[in-house]
């Protein structure tokens, strides 16, 4: 098994396409995405992948990762695929129904990263559709409900910005930081901005004994990522638009900005 080597991806960006239901993200990987959602992830159809511990389905011609092989998907270089893209389902049996015109649509999601239709199947009851290109690079997201989006987004950054805050203690042993998650309600004053594409940076964060600051910038609509780095370079020194702030006291997370 390919293991995953590269380090923390410590900015993320964000575009929220609230009518077609999907996000596009750099900086969330697969592994952070299950992690988050694992009580709500069930079997994965395989759309684009290179995982060698697939179950093969004969009706649709491709592999599935069972719920009890997810564990080892997270702990693969996912990343090492290239194109990785899935569909979850709830039971193999259902697979077997689905029409042609449905695999149709399927195998275009995974060719291209876009939909014919909104993908949300009644005989998968799929949650999530997840198009990645060099995953935590370029992801593609489709959510039934964008309540999974925010819980991802609340639990991925502490843990981001805890492994990023690595402390020593008096006896030299490095101590990880941990961060209560981020309420929802913080992310939904922050739609605005992520409707336009917002850049959040954890690595240039800022802090004083009673708080810490991570900068937000928005920063507009990228589907070429290389892009949109260049464009975070150019930003860097300008002020930013919002930051999450989390207050050292109350142990709280809130939004200042617009």
């Amino acid at each position: 098994m390919k293991k995953r080597n590269h380090g923390i991806r410590d900015l993320i960006y964000i575009h929220l396409n609230e009518q077609d239901q999907f996000v596009i993200t750099y900086g969330i990987e697969f592994a952070e995405f299950a992690a988050c959602l694992s009580d709500s992830l069930n079997n994965l159809l395989l759309l684009k992948h290179r995982f060698d511990h697939g179950d093969f389905n004969m009706h649709t011609s491709l592999e599935y990762v069972s719920r009890d092989k997810l564990n080892k998907l997270m702990e693969d270089d996912v990343y090492g695929y290239g194109n990785f893209c899935w569909i979850d389902f709830e039971e193999e049996e259902l697979l077997n129904e689905l029409p042609g015109q449905t695999i149709a649509e399927l195998l275009y999601l995974g060719h291209l990263k876009d939909h014919l239709k909104l993908p949300f199947y009644n005989y998968l009851s799929n949650r999530y559709v997840y198009l990645a290109h060099d995953d935590g690079w370029f992801n593609k997201t489709y959510y039934r409900d964008f309540h999974d989006f925010y819980r991802v987004l609340g639990e991925t950054i502490p843990r981001k910005m805890g492994l990023i805050k690595v402390e020593k203690s008096l006896l030299g042993i490095k101590k990880t930081r941990t961060y209560p998650p981020i309420s929802k309600d913080i992310f939904y004053a922050l739609k605005p901005l992520m409707k336009e594409g917002v850049l959040l940076s954890i690595k240039d964060y800022e802090q004083n004994r009673a708080k810490i600051e991570m900068p937000i910038w928005a920063i507009g609509d990228f589907d070429d990522m290389d892009d949109m780095y260049n464009e975070y370079e150019n930003i860097i020194k300008e002020p930013c638009d919002a930051k999450l702030v989390f207050d050292k006291k109350s142990k709280e997370w809130n939004i200042y900005g617009r």
